[in-house]
């Protein structure tokens, strides 16, 4: 009996081992940053610059985290950009089911949200669910979608986002919106409205062509874009894949378990 229990306890010891050598993600998955560093990052859901207001549970870290293959074709796709000059910049990645909670609640908060309405300046926020802009399942969960844009390398920097400040709202003009180095895709980032739809003939004729690159360069690469927002890409490979409610950690950080 105790020859079985000392194995038993090593069997164990070398099952939590592995699980701390992992890290932080499960097996399959990847932070971006570590397939590709020439990638930009601007997580959004990591801080209050978003529509919720406030950074997002499960948000621990400014990180993009993917599944591996998923990682490995947005590697192919920032290569394919680069002889023009351009490259990705992603704004949200793998999100924890309990972010997608969260969304859903601040939706039926019953909260007017004055001060987030730059990201619905035409909508009531409770209709956002039945016009299909928030979901009570995301793709984002399974690390298989990616919310981007492009960016040009020869691009100024972009001055900081000030909490306090009073953006214009995401379907005005580019300088009157929240900072952002992404090219004017002719409407900001998470703007819920019919202009975000990426073939909307309301925007102006630089941003169609923008986004039609977009899509052609993801589609290039087996991504496929969400025909209401001109930044959400899902891919189509790798089969059928789960959700996950794992937190985002910073890089290097040990395995937490929930």
């Amino acid at each position: 009996m105790r020859g079985c229990a000392g194995l038993a306890t090593a069997a164990l010891a070398a099952t939590i081992g592995a699980a701390a050598a992992q890290g932080p993600l499960p097996a399959g998955f990847v932070y971006l940053a570590d397939v590709d560093a020439t990638i930009a990052q601007d997580i959004r859901y990591a801080t209050s610059n978003n529509f919720v207001g406030r950074p997002l549970a499960g948000y621990g870290a400014p990180e993009c985290v993917l599944r591996r293959d998923v990682a490995a074709a947005l590697k192919q796709v920032q290569a394919d950009l680069k002889d023009d000059g351009r490259a990705l910049k992603v704004y949200d990645c793998y999100r924890p089911e309990r972010s997608v909670r969260a969304m859903a609640q601040w939706a039926y908060d019953g909260r007017a949200g004055a001060g987030l309405k730059r990201f619905f300046p035409r909508l009531d926020k409770r209709s956002l669910f039945a016009l299909g802009y928030i979901a009570a399942v995301s793709r984002h969960s399974t690390g298989t979608a990616v919310d981007l844009t492009l960016i040009e390398l020869a691009r100024p920097r972009a001055g900081s986002f000030d909490p306090s400040a009073a953006y214009g709202p995401c379907t005005g003009a580019a300088d009157q919106r929240e900072p952002d180095d992404g090219v004017d895709m002719g409407t900001g980032y998470d703007c819920l409205d019919v202009n975000s739809h990426t073939r909307s003939a309301a925007v102006g004729a630089e941003a169609q062509r923008w986004r039609k690159l977009l899509v052609a360069a993801m589609r290039k690469r087996g991504f496929v874009n969400y025909f209401r927002e001109w930044w959400h890409f899902s891919y189509a490979g790798g089969g059928a894949a789960s959700h996950y409610d794992f937190p985002i950690l910073p890089r290097g950080a040990k395995a937490q378990r929930n």
